[in-house]
């Protein structure tokens, strides 16, 4: 079975909050970094050290937002927020821009999926993620096929 979903546009504060979300449960470490350097204050009382470390967050945060806002007006990445419809069998996801203009992309290549209350979001790298709000699909069989797909390959658990 294929399923062919509606046209789609990824609007830039979609893509930014997702990425955000998606980086911070990748390297959720990072707050442990920033408990140790507060944890300086046991060694040297010193509110310095919570300023520190609140500062070098912020600093973080600030540096994927950052780059992600660059992702959006990019000149390479300029297809990732245009109308794209998508093709999806159990082999491949084919990303058309129209009916002539596609990319197939193999199941190989994503690298975790997750499902929100009302969308899939397929993460290919840190900066690419494919988002498929569950209103693209043509019915609700066609959006549980996809979810059935998802857990087949191992990316979503039952």
């Amino acid at each position: 079975m294929i399923v062919k979903t509606r046209k789609y546009k990824l609007e830039s504060k979609t893509y930014i909050k997702l990425a955000l979300l998606n980086i911070f449960r990748q390297q959720w470490w990072v707050l442990l970094i920033a408990l140790a350097i507060c944890l300086g204050y046991f060694w040297i009382p010193n509110s310095w050290w919570f300023i520190g470390a609140g500062i070098a967050l912020v600093l973080y945060i600030l540096f994927w937002v950052i780059q992600f806002a660059g992702v959006t007006q990019l000149d390479q990445t300029k297809m990732l927020f245009e109308k794209l419809g998508y093709e999806i069998n159990s082999q491949q996801i084919l990303i058309k821009l129209n009916e002539r203009q596609g990319m197939p992309l193999k199941w190989e290549q994503i690298k975790r999926a997750s499902e929100g209350k009302d969308y899939y979001l397929l993460v290919v790298n840190k900066a690419q993620l494919i988002h498929l709000p569950f209103r693209i699909f043509k019915s609700d069989n066609e959006r549980k096929f996809v979810g059935s797909i998802l857990k087949r390959k191992g990316f979503i658990k039952e």
